[in-house]
């Protein structure tokens, strides 16, 4: 399959949105922070927070991959992998944190024919054909 690991952030544009509640009073001191110059704006702030604790843990994180065989990064199925499954008579189990992709040349059926269970810790990205084809082996 092709699969295409990514260290740390993004490199190739592809981003979640991402809503959190927070109190008055963090969000006070966020905004201090940010009138003061130490970051740019509030998301800056949050990115950078994010990223730090994702750098404390981040033995855990690859303990984890590791253990449960999780590809960490973007992981992409296009059709001629789907077919070469499809030939070989192997179900695929998707199993990611990151990014899991699936072509949009990939029709429904090929997808139900080939992938067996789909779990990411991140984004899938596929047509909504194949999401519905998939619905009930999305973990």
């Amino acid at each position: 399959m092709a699969v295409m690991s990514l260290e740390g952030r993004s490199r190739i544009g592809e981003t979640e949105k991402l809503t959190i509640n927070l109190g008055v009073v963090d969000l006070g001191q966020i905004d201090l922070l940010v009138q003061e110059g130490f970051y740019s704006n509030r998301t800056d702030l949050i990115r950078t927070a994010i990223r730090n604790q994702l750098s404390v843990h981040g033995e855990e994180v690859k303990r984890t991959v590791a253990r449960r065989t999780l590809v960490l990064g973007l992981q992409h199925f296009g059709r001629a992998d789907l077919e070469r499954a499809l030939t070989a008579g192997h179900m695929l189990q998707i199993q990611v944190v990151g990014l899991a992709r699936i072509a949009h040349d990939v029709s429904p059926e090929l997808a139900r024919a080939t992938i067996q269970s789909v779990e990411v810790l991140g984004a899938f990205h596929a047509t909504a054909a194949v999401r519905n084809a998939l619905a009930d082996r999305i973990l």
